[in-house]
């Protein structure tokens, strides 16, 4: 069982995600409100604490959401995930693994001040498939 560290959400694409006290996740969009929602696969991005700590470790100062993630997690290896694993959040939201890591485009300003962002590597992203209220502090389950 993991927990959810953080919920974060940006109006534009292409910048750090700024922390939020909570998220309304609405099945087969996304996060209310964020510009990454949308009906395609990659709705909700998840990034564990673990990743970060990574990036922490090569000298960077980093806070949730600076990798553009929506939902910072820890106690879960994201990284062993299948496509079409499926995760409860809290008492209500469902999630699908849809995607494992991403192609970046453009280096972000993590990459130019270390050499590397961990997004792309170890960046998860899912869609809803029950929507919900996600709050810092919830239980992330893997659906047997």
């Amino acid at each position: 069982m993991g927990e959810v560290i953080a919920v974060c959400v940006s109006k534009d694409k292409g910048e750090k995600k700024t922390p939020v006290e909570s998220v309304l996740l609405k099945k087969e969009w996304g996060i209310e409100g964020d510009a990454h929602a949308g009906n395609w696969p990659r709705q909700v991005s998840l990034l564990a604490s673990e990743s970060v700590k990574k990036m922490e470790d090569k000298g960077l100062s980093l806070g949730a959401g600076d990798f553009a993630e929506n939902i910072t997690t820890s106690g879960i290896d994201l990284l062993t995930l299948k496509i079409g694993t499926k995760l409860t959040l809290g008492d209500e939201v469902e999630l699908e693994i849809t995607q494992m890591g991403k192609e970046c485009h453009d280096k972000c300003a993590i990459f130019e001040q270390v050499g590397f962002c961990v997004m792309p590597e170890e960046g998860v992203f899912a869609r809803v498939l029950k929507g919900g209220t996600v709050t810092q502090g919830d239980q992330i389950r893997i659906v047997e």
